[in-house]
């Protein structure tokens, strides 16, 4: 009778996914807003084994598990979501940005992959209005050597927050050099079907495009139901200690 009756409100099916070992913490991560991709193989395989399932179950929540082209899954939440969420903020943005056109770019392969963060600064300041930036960490931004070593404290937090969701992995104990994961594609949705990619995205930056990107639960592709948008200070506080 038990059984009948579990049955009938989880499906076989999704309470092994629900079983496996794997689950509580591939669910926190996800939650979390953390993206997964290929490299992380049992994690990757685990979703693909359950992803019709998996939908099912987050679907409760008001949030939708996404299986991105690139291959990687993240949740995306509705306006109506169950799950607490945040914003990320416009430097995460636009560092975010400047990670996909760096994905993209010749010298990834040049350089098999790794970036530094003075790569990352670098390309901040190059294509990115320098004006603009500093006003991001101060308002009354004079352009001194005091200010824009403030935009490169504020843009090594902003990568390790998006190294928690996923779109970045440091070199082994080295934080000043890292890999890009395609879940960075989150900010370029604009170039899958472009015929240049790279162009496309540094006209996005250029321009300053920015999107309302989800940071606590996922990057989303909705505003809040009051085009509002929230900030999580808990985590900001956080990863400025590191």
């Amino acid at each position: 009778m038990s059984l009948t009756n579990t049955e009938q409100f989880m499906p076989a099916k999704l309470a092994q996914a629900i079983a496996n070992p794997l689950f509580p913490a591939l669910d926190s991560f996800l939650r979390s807003g953390r993206h997964i991709g290929i490299e992380d193989i049992d994690n990757h395989a685990y979703l693909m084994d359950f992803q019709d399932e998996l939908e099912h179950f987050y679907h409760r929540y008001n949030v939708e598990l996404i299986r991105a082209p690139e291959g990687f899954f993240y949740l995306r939440p509705r306006s109506t979501t169950l799950i607490p969420r945040s914003v990320l903020s416009e430097l995460d943005m636009m560092v975010g940005k400047i990670l996909c056109y760096l994905y993209l770019s010749p010298e990834r392969l040049a350089h098999e992959g790794i970036f530094t963060q003075q790569d990352l600064y670098d390309e901040l300041m190059s294509l990115a209005d320098e004006n603009k930036l500093l006003k991001l960490v101060n308002q009354r931004s004079t352009g001194s050597d005091l200010d824009r070593q403030k935009l490169h404290e504020k843009m090594r937090t902003s990568l390790n927050r998006l190294r928690r969701l996923g779109m970045v992995f440091f070199l082994g104990n080295d934080s000043s050099k890292f890999r890009i994961t395609e879940a960075v594609f989150r900010f370029g949705a604009d170039v899958r079907s472009g015929d240049d990619p790279q162009e496309a995205q540094l006209r996005m930056i250029r321009d300053g495009e920015a999107m309302p990107i989800e940071n606590s639960l996922s990057l989303s592709d909705e505003s809040d139901e009051n085009g509002q948008e929230s900030s999580n200070t808990a985590d900001s506080a956080e990863d400025e200690q590191e």
